[in-house]
């Protein structure tokens, strides 16, 4: 099966307190979206497209010497908006597409391997990574049906209602999905939503919707699904990528 990454990378960052692209943090000396590139490559992709938006040409430049496209979202409307930006770069791939957050560098290369295999064996059109937070505040919660097995939607924090916010099981932003039924869904999202934005986790319910099974592969370990939103976030960052288990 062919394989394409898409990597989100096109944020401000304003909890960052700085003006640098979020994803242009150096963790270790390293720009943070260099872990993500790097162990996106290790999954030997037929392509890997980089979402840039603010100070898109400085992104651009950090990561030339990487073998990766890029698509611009401008402006940015959401994350559903930002993957829709990379549909002339995909329209000719059959396969399937796993998206990524340029800000969340510590999901590990073995983790990405079975989420794929996890999707292949459950023959769904779309998976998200998933884990189980004491305080999921903040996060997208994941709602399955009523055996467990499938994913009816996955709800954002301030779209939730109070039995949803009592909901551990998070949504990390990692997505596999099959190429033409995600592009297929995005035509059918809208922005009716507290933040007035295109969620790409819309497209889970679209799919639900169309009888199509859409699932969710939950990671033992919740530090691999970190973001980076402060400048207290990266240094704890920093110091898990120094280790061999988050560096690989």
């Amino acid at each position: 099966m062919s394989l394409a990454v898409v990597i989100m990378a096109a944020g401000k960052g304003t909890r960052m307190k700085s003006d640098l692209p979020k994803v242009l943090h150096p963790a270790n000396g390293r720009p943070v979206v260099e872990y993500v590139i790097e162990k996106s490559l290790s999954l030997e992709p037929e392509s890997v497209v980089l979402v840039v938006g603010h100070q898109a040409d400085l992104v651009r430049q950090a990561t030339s010497r990487f073998p990766v496209s890029y698509a611009l979202q401008q402006p940015q409307l959401g994350t559903g908006h930002a993957v829709m930006q990379t549909e002339p770069l995909l329209k000719e791939f059959d396969g399937e597409v796993i998206i990524l957050s340029g800000d969340a560098p510590l999901f590990t290369g073995s983790t990405l391997r079975g989420l794929l295999e996890f999707h292949r064996s459950r023959n769904a059109v779309a998976t998200v990574l998933t884990a189980d937070m004491d305080d999921p505040t903040g996060y997208g919660r994941i709602i399955r049906n009523q055996g467990g097995e499938e994913v009816l939607r996955i709800v954002e924090q301030k779209d939730a209602s109070d039995e949803e916010k009592a909901v551990t099981e998070i949504n990390s932003g990692v997505y596999v999905f099959d190429a033409r039924e995600l592009f297929a869904a995005l035509k059918g999202i809208t922005n009716t939503n507290a933040q007035q934005e295109y969620y790409l986790t819309d497209v889970f319910g679209i799919c639900f919707g169309k009888g199509l099974k859409v699932c969710a592969f939950k990671v033992g370990d919740p530090n691999e699904i970190r973001g980076i939103n402060t400048p207290e976030q990266l240094r704890e960052a920093e110091l898990l990528l120094q280790t061999e288990h988050y560096a690989s």
